[in-house]
């Protein structure tokens, strides 16, 4: 498996090894020890979630409120999406930057998003169906979300000019990064 840091090092781009021959592949999806080796802390995961979407679709920025915070680890098992964290720690030197990765099938990378952090993803294929872990449990009354389009993060979403994404009813009155409730 190789981890990469991106450019808010928190984040982690996790690329697993892959065995492929003409019969198909192999891999090794999810290890708890390479895990928490991989990225240095002692993670455990409590809730898996699935969810599949059409193009265009873009969920997030979702988040949920201290004390059920979320870490999240996140993959594409059909089609591709564009997959983003955002930094909620008002405290940390990246507070409000993003990093944005495209998740796909094809290429099996996985997303480490810690908890401090929202997270979204805009569908590129015709669906995607999406997997991702939790390091807590859903908690709707924590749940909060920050508009995907807010000019104080500047997220560079790979939609075609003049196309807006399709948004759930909540993730369209979402908050503005300025007055939403974030981290310490």
């Amino acid at each position: 498996m190789k981890v990469t840091s991106l450019k808010i090092p928190d984040v982690k781009l996790i690329e697993p090894d892959v065995f492929e021959d003409e019969r198909g592949f192999f891999y090794e999806s999810f290890n708890q020890q390479k895990f928490n080796e991989a990225i240095g802390l002692n993670v455990t995961f409590v809730q898996d979630n699935q969810s599949k979407s059409k193009r265009g679709v873009l969920r997030g920025l979702h988040y949920q409120e201290a004390p059920f915070e979320q870490g999240k680890l996140v993959r594409v098992i059909a089609g591709e999406v564009f997959d983003v964290a955002v930094d909620l720690r008002r405290s940390s030197p990246s507070f409000g930057q993003w990093v944005g990765v495209e998740l796909s099938a094809e290429n099996k990378k996985q997303l480490w998003v810690p908890a401090g952090f929202g997270h979204a993803f805009l569908v590129l294929s015709e669906t995607a169906d999406f997997l991702y872990k939790t390091t807590d449990y859903y908690h709707p009354d924590s749940e909060r979300s920050i508009l995907w389009n807010d000019a104080d993060i500047g997220i560079q979403w790979p939609l075609p000019p003049g196309q807006e994404p399709r948004l759930s009813g909540k993730d369209s009155v979402a908050s503005r990064l300025s007055n939403a409730d974030v981290y310490d």
